[in-house]
């Protein structure tokens, strides 16, 4: 696949903000995986970003994209770092985000600016971070469940251990991308 059938995200042309943890430190490996910090997706699931975007708007949000497309290299890094299926898929499996299919995303509140807490930070890789963990303040399970419903209706579903993690049904039917639009460390 070339890097023409990957649509890329950007804050201007979508209405999200953009914090690609990989392209910096700030991750739970403590290094950088990303040489260049460049949000992409496969069409199909651009369009439901798309849906996904309006729906947050209307709810009074914005969405944070944390990661999207993942190059096989960088999945290898994560696997290295972190051998758990739980958190991270074998990379000869490929996961959602090397066929271009998945997001990783949070909401920021429009009327504060600030990033909605959701009971443990992005790519927390812990029980307090299962989408369904009922051992969190009510105030936290009602923002998951905001955004939950902001992905879900717009056409994405959920996994059971990251409560960021959004990508579209029947993923591991794309084929895994092999693409370098984004460098890799």
């Amino acid at each position: 696949m070339n890097t023409t059938e990957l649509k890329i995200i950007t804050e201007e042309t979508h209405g999200v903000k953009l914090s690609l943890a990989y392209a910096t430190e700030d991750n739970f490996t403590g290094k950088l995986i990303y040489k260049n910090a460049i949000c992409a997706l496969h069409p199909d699931a651009e369009e439901c970003l798309k849906k996904a975007v309006a729906h947050a708007k209307r709810a009074g949000y914005t969405l944070i994209i944390y990661d999207a497309f993942r190059p096989s290299k960088a999945q290898q890094r994560l696997w290295e770092f972190l051998p758990d299926s739980n958190y991270v898929t074998p990379p000869e499996k490929g996961s959602a985000h090397t066929r271009g299919v998945a997001i990783d995303l949070g909401l920021i509140d429009n009327r504060t600016g600030e990033v909605v807490d959701m009971g443990t930070g992005f790519d927390d890789m812990s029980e307090l971070s299962h989408t369904d963990c009922a051992d969190l303040p009510v105030d936290i399970i009602r923002n998951r469940a905001i955004l939950l419903g902001i992905m879900l209706h717009a056409g994405f579903s959920e996994i059971k251990y990251e409560w960021w993690h959004y990508q579209l049904p029947r993923a591991f039917d794309y084929p895994m991308l092999d693409n370098d639009l984004i460098d890799v460390v």
